[in-house]
């Protein structure tokens, strides 16, 4: 039974698995590098270290990457929320806080400097049509590895 042909797309692949992949092409990548303080910044007021891995800067850039691609338009304060959690404020109760947006801010102005996403005129911001090719060419081979894994 021959199958039929079709383009994989960033919604066809499992997010952990193509964050993961998309970090590493970022941090291969010679047009995307870490900011100085990345090693000492939080990424929310709620946190109280700065993340723990060397990579978490094109883990959060991948993952931005993905959010722009699903949903066009998408600002940085809907970034912002999406990235908040609950702020522990000891005995007393908890309340939601928003991301850090100068992180967000700075991963967007890279991504937009590589041609990954661009303004849109209302706000916010959009996959261009070769960051969708590059995103797409690389949830392709992630689904081509999963294949291959439950193969084996």
């Amino acid at each position: 039974m021959a199958e039929e042909a079709r383009g994989i797309c960033v919604r066809d692949v499992a997010a952990t698995d193509f964050i993961k992949s998309y970090a590493e092409h970022l941090k291969n990548s010679d047009k995307f590098d870490l900011p100085v303080w990345s090693d000492t910044v939080k990424t929310a007021v709620f946190k109280e270290l700065a993340p723990y891995g060397d990579d978490w800067y094109y883990i959060r850039a991948a993952s931005i990457a993905r959010k722009v691609y699903l949903r066009p338009g998408v600002g940085i304060g809907q970034l912002q929320k999406w990235y908040g959690g609950s702020y522990r404020r000891g005995t007393r109760s908890e309340h939601f806080r928003k991301a850090a947006s100068g992180i967000i801010r700075s991963v967007l102005i890279q991504l937009e400097e590589m041609k990954v996403v661009e303004k849109v005129g209302t706000g916010g911001r959009r996959v261009s049509v070769v960051g969708q090719q590059d995103l797409d060419r690389i949830a392709g081979t992630v689904f081509r590895a999963a294949e291959e894994d439950d193969e084996e």
